[in-house]
C-alpha cells in the first residue's frame, strides 16, 4: 500500500531522517511524506513516530498505486 502523510511545517533534515522509508516534498509550509507502507502495524508505527516528534498531521490518505 502507498500512503501520503501531510504534516504542518517544513521538516528539518534531522526530522526527515526519522522517516528513512519515506520520500518527501515540501510545499507551502507543509511537508508531504509518501511511500510504501507494508502493513497496518507499519502505518500505526509511522503515526506514532509523528506524534512522538510533535508533528501535526494535516492529512493522511492511501494513494493510488
Amino acid at each position: 500500500m502507498r500512503y501520503e502523510i501531510r504534516v504542518e511545517g517544513q521538516l528539518s533534515e534531522p526530522l526527515i531522517r526519522m522517516f528513512p522509508e519515506l520520500d518527501h516534498v515540501t510545499m507551502s509550509g507543509q511537508t508531504l511524506l509518501f511511500g510504501q507502507v507494508v502493513d497496518e502495524a507499519h502505518l500505526y508505527g509511522l503515526l506514532a513516530r509523528c506524534q512522538s516528534l510533535g508533528l501535526r498531521i494535516l492529512d493522511l490518505r492511501q494513494a493510488p498505486r
